[in-house]
């Protein structure tokens, strides 16, 4: 299976987590271009996708945030390669012009933020941002994050941010492999937008939301996460809401 990181993360935040998936899977994480060993590379989300595609080929697919971004670009564009498709706290893109463009001018605020006061200061202000209000400190992976660069993580956010995607509800029936789609309870926003994920994807989807957590879900409760993820890419029947 591949694993695919957020935003300021790196294949290490996965940690404990890729550990115990490789018990029973074939583990390979990956560092996203602007993070971790990639920091130098530039790539949009469809370059990425295809980037992943290569490194990982036929495979499952799981990504969280971001990463759920680029699994699902995976999906759509390598569906023959993808086997299973786990979406975490992750969405399709934001459809209304005018907000996205927003959504442009506001990741470019936070580029020039990290370049002007640099990787620790940024991290320091994103993990305290009200969608990581839910993860403790201890969970949230800080020194996994630091081997970033500014300009690494300016770039993914340029090339790569929400903003910059192409929405992509209506290619949603291009999926063609079994898909769960995990969100935080506590996590609204992502948590309707997994359901109308799973309401696309149809038949071949499933929602499964973990109680009590917010949008880093994996990290805030990883035995509750792979209590659900764990034996969907297994092929195993779980109970999901």
């Amino acid at each position: 299976m591949v694993l695919l990181h957020g935003f300021t993360q790196s294949a290490d935040v996965w940690g404990p987590l890729a550990e115990r998936l490789a018990g029973v899977h074939e583990v390979v994480a990956l560092d996203l271009p602007g993070h971790g060993g990639s920091a130098g590379v530039r790539a949009g989300l469809w370059e990425t996708a295809d980037l992943v595609a290569e490194a990982g080929e036929r495979a499952a697919y799981v990504g969280y945030s971001m990463g759920g971004r680029v699994a699902l670009h995976v999906a759509v564009r390598h569906p023959e390669l993808v086997r299973r498709l786990v979406l975490v706290s992750a969405t399709a893109g934001i459809e209304d012009p005018t907000a996205r463009a927003a959504r442009v001018d506001a990741d470019e605020e936070i580029a020039r933020r990290v370049e002007r006061d640099g990787v620790p200061e940024l991290l320091r202000w994103w993990l305290s941002r009200p969608l990581f209000s839910t993860l403790p400190a201890e969970a949230a992976a800080l020194e996994a994050r630091l081997g970033a660069t500014a300009e690494g993580l300016a770039s993914s956010l340029r090339l790569a941010g929400a903003g910059r995607q192409e929405p992509l509800w209506d290619r949603l029936g291009e999926v063609r492999s079994p898909a769960l789609v995990v969100a935080g309870e506590l996590d609204a926003a992502y948590r309707a937008l997994a359901e109308r994920i799973v309401s696309c994807l149809g038949g071949k989807a499933r929602l499964a939301v973990i109680p009590g957590t917010g949008h880093a879900c994996h990290l805030e409760a990883p035995e509750d996460w792979l209590g659900v993820v764990g034996p969907f890419l297994s092929g195993t029947p779980v109970g999901l809401q």
